[in-house]
């Protein structure tokens, strides 16, 4: 009899035990604590190459073709993240590239802490370069929210920062549409860079992209560019406009 009660009660001590343990590990918001989630991440290196966005805007001036590619090697935890904007105008030679190459680390389970450097380069009328220090964030916000704020100190001193947010809304398993929006401001003036103090410029964006296989989505977009202060004033006085609406139709790559 004793044996058939100890037999009894030992699914109802092993379920408080369990319960207990739950109770005291410490847990992300999944209710998975993050040594696991840690341990199912680890997998080996790996690596993505994005091409976001290859567009060209037909109605403006110069017709520029214009690249966004983001992509990284790496495991779980430690990556090698790298990031290339550029323009080149169809109509003459001149444009300019931002390269960034960063260190990654997973920080929580939806987010790596990024530091490394970035170089700016124009050519064309004149050729200037500058480089940066770089530390910043990217990952997923509530909602899927996919945001990417940086800090960049440039060798001269001049502060800057750079927020970017995107959200891809899918209509269908393969028509999404993504807005997304940029932010830039400065602690100081830059005029050869067209940089002011202060909040510089907004940028909206909403594309339209179909998904023939998952690796290749052609779409459409308009864009809309403000910018702001003294940065409008120093766009003016180069012969700018401080706003602008752009057509555009791209291709969005990745392997």
């Amino acid at each position: 009899m004793r044996t058939e009660r100890r037999l009894h009660r030992a699914p109802i001590l092993l379920g408080l035990l369990l319960a207990a343990l739950l109770l005291a590990r410490p847990a992300t918001a999944q209710g998975i604590g993050l040594e696991e989630l840690r341990e199912m991440m680890a997998w080996g290196t790996s690596s993505l190459v994005l091409l976001d966005q290859l567009e060209y805007a037909p109605q403006t001036d110069g017709a520029p073709v214009t690249l966004d590619a983001v992509g990284w090697y790496g495991g779980a935890y430690d990556r090698l993240w790298f990031r290339v904007e550029g323009e080149q105008l169809t109509t003459a030679w001149a444009g300019e590239v931002e390269a960034q190459l960063f260190y990654g680390r997973l920080v929580t389970p939806y987010w790596d802490a990024l530091a490394g450097v970035r170089l700016d380069q124009r050519w064309g009328a004149g050729s200037p370069t500058r480089a940066h220090l770089a530390v910043g964030l990217t990952g997923l916000a509530p909602l899927r929210f996919e945001l990417s704020p940086t800090l960049f100190l440039s060798h001269q001193g001049d502060l800057s920062a750079r927020l970017e947010a995107e959200y891809q809304l899918l209509v269908t398993q393969r028509l999404a549409a993504v807005p997304e929006v940029e932010l830039n401001a400065a602690l100081q003036e830059v005029p050869a860079w067209g940089v002011g103090r202060g909040l510089n410029d907004v940028e909206l964006g909403l594309r339209l992209r179909y998904e023939i296989v998952r690796e290749v989505a052609p779409y459409v977009g308009v864009i809309w560019h403000r910018r702001l202060g003294s940065a409008a004033d120093l766009a003016r006085a180069e012969g700018e406009e401080a706003a602008e609406t752009l057509f555009v139709v791209g291709v969005r790559l990745w392997r």
